[in-house]
């Protein structure tokens, strides 16, 4: 950060911040120094806080804002300076404060004292007690099995973390087609709107329309006599169609295959391949910015088993299918129609895979990666803990069903109570931004590309993003003053660093609304999970001492991959590794690309 390089906020001139382009700089200047009179004897960060909720506005121009950060901290000895610092009666209304405040005298025990002061007691109780906390966030989820687990965690040999809610059967998906406590089957399940339609109304399905839908696509998938367990891929950008039939086919008992919409033919050839996929659903073509992209020609070019074929454009006819291919409508059209509406999940035990979704293959054949009906469940966890989405909630991530967080999405916003968002175009665009404003999102995924042209192009400005309470971001290296430039567009509301990987279903490391976040910093360990840094000889260093050195994780992780379809999982994450109390380490997912 360089502070010391900056203007002391106190030295700081109206002429200085006019320079940087402030509206009415004397008014401003007169603010600052209320700010450092109201935050005196509290530090610099007490005084960042009022600057930043009172003061700072999206219309005030970045080098303002950037100007008063750096001079709030300008001799700091920190280089990971707040940006933003939990306030207390907030964090009481978030999903963690609100459990710790009912019941952190028998969480944490005589120690509790409030949800912030707490926090970290909480993430030692995560993973010191799991069959405790794993419970209470199946119930604050409300998730249902159609057998119950005869416990949360037991030793076993097949699997090195332990085997998690042996016994158990569920169906994800199911879990995410009925209303959770507090909400009914006619709050809504997805906002949506088309690229070239901002100025129209939204666009809602609601839980009920959700699992109806679900039922007719299920009934049709059925019709096509594939057995039970055949893995169905989708390639197909992330809309309703898909949030559809990708629910669908974990709710009739076969297996997704994730295909990014973005991969040439050969990359598609080689994922369906691998998880042997009986059929794909696909598009005709993918629409942006008034171009069609082709799609099912691709699938065509790879030489894909039976296709079915989405009209990009609605109801228009589709040509020049393949023999064995389908078009939409027909397929839907093998439904029986007395009962499309209606349909029973497939119950499945908690390790029956569900997905197959693959790392980059930058290095190699991509590793074929199964996620259970565990997994959905740890991602939720995530959202639930880390991004505090809430029931009523309204979640936006652009993404992509072939990569993991498309899924997360689907879970983390379903499994608990909230909307998810899907805006069929580009993100880059001020139609996204608008979108975002509209469909009042309150928790906006991002990855620091994409926040890198919105500031470069200023395609926030204008719109109105109060209704964010977090930002979460993935993917990359993210950078100080464009997340910086980022929360300010909603009212200075914290990013959570998101880090983990697709073989654990979610993040290792991340941040909280109960914790002080820093720029492009994280915060804490995920929930339930252990990391340590191996020194030079491969031994954990001791858990309170600082150092540097590779990264390894407690096995002892809900949800994580415990197989690979086209290579030796244990050779892969666990050859090597130290021992930690009895247990082999993992090696972080992100270093296996």
């Amino acid at each position: 950060m360089a502070a010391a390089a900056h203007k002391p906020l106190a030295a700081i001139t109206a002429d200085d911040l006019a320079a940087a382009g402030a509206p009415e700089p004397a008014a401003l200047h007169s603010a600052v120094r209320g700010a450092l009179g109201a935050a005196s004897g509290r530090g610099p960060a007490a005084v960042w806080g009022e600057l930043s909720r009172g003061v700072l506005r999206p219309g005030v121009p970045f080098a303002v804002h950037r100007m008063l950060y750096y001079g709030c901290y300008a001799g700091s000895p920190s280089t990971t300076p707040p940006a933003w610092t939990p306030d207390p009666e907030e964090a009481a209304l978030t999903n963690v404060g609100r459990v710790l405040e009912a019941r952190g005298n028998e969480i944490i025990g005589e120690a509790y004292k409030d949800p912030i002061t707490s926090f970290r007691d909480f993430h030692k109780y995560s993973n010191e007690n799991p069959e405790a906390y794993w419970k209470m966030v199946f119930e604050e989820m409300a998730i249902t099995f159609s057998v119950e687990p005869c416990c949360i965690l037991r030793d076993s040999d097949a699997y090195p973390g332990g085997e998690w809610l042996p016994g158990a059967v569920l169906n994800a998906a199911a879990n995410c087609l009925t209303a959770k406590p507090g909400r009914t089957s006619s709050d809504v399940a997805i906002v949506w709107r088309d690229e070239g339609k901002d100025s129209e109304p939204l666009n809602f399905v609601t839980v009920e329309e959700l699992r109806t839908k679900s039922s007719l696509v299920a009934n049709a998938l059925d019709a096509l006599n594939l057995a039970k367990g055949s893995a169905i891929a989708i390639d197909m950008p992330m809309n309703v169609n898909a949030v559809v039939i990708y629910l669908t086919i974990v709710l009739a008992g076969y297996i997704v295959v994730s295909i990014a919409d973005s991969f040439a033919a050969p990359a598609i050839s080689t994922r369906l391949k691998i998880s042997e996929a009986k059929a794909i659903f696909t598009q005709d073509c993918i629409l942006r910015d008034d171009k069609e992209l082709p799609l099912y020609s691709r699938v065509v070019e790879a030489k894909a088993p039976m296709a079915i074929v989405i009209p990009a454009r609605g109801s228009t006819p589709i040509k020049g299918l393949r023999t064995d291919d389908l078009s939409w409508e027909d397929f839907l059209g093998r439904a029986d129609h007395t009962k499309a509406g209606i349909y029973t999940a497939v119950e499945q035990p908690a390790y029956q895979f569900s997905n197959i979704l693959f790392s980059s293959g930058t290095t190699g054949e991509p590793k074929a990666i199964p996620w259970t009906h565990l997994t959905p469940l740890k991602a939720a966890a995530d959202g639930w803990c880390h991004m505090d989405i809430r029931k009523g909630d309204v979640v936006a991530w652009p993404t992509n069903l072939g990569w993991m967080m498309g899924p997360w999405l689907v879970y983390a916003s379903l499994l608990n109570g909230a909307s998810m968002a899907l805006y069929n175009g580009s993100p880059n665009s001020s139609g996204f931004a608008k979108f975002v404003q509209d469909a009042k999102v309150t928790m906006l995924g991002v990855v620091p590309s994409i926040v890198r042209t919105w500031k470069n192009t200023d395609g926030t400005a204008g719109f109105d993003w109060s209704n964010i309470r977090c930002f979460s971001s993935t993917g990359e290296a993210s950078s100080v003053d464009d997340y910086l430039w980022l929360m300010g567009r909603a009212c200075y509301k914290p990013v959570i660093e998101y880090c983990g990987g697709t073989e654990i279903g979610g993040g290792f490391i991340t941040g909280s609304l109960l914790q002080p976040q820093a720029l492009s910093a994280f915060s804490t360990p995920a929930m339930g999970c252990n990391l340590f840094i191996l020194d030079s000889n491969g031994n954990p260093l001791p858990q309170v001492s600082a150092g540097i050195g590779e990264l390894a994780l407690d096995p002892t992780l809900f949800g994580s991959s415990t197989t690979l379809l086209n290579a030796d999982h244990h050779e892969v994450y666990f050859s090597g590794m130290p021992e930690w109390n009895a247990k082999v380490c993992i090696m972080c997912p992100w270093l296996l690309v």
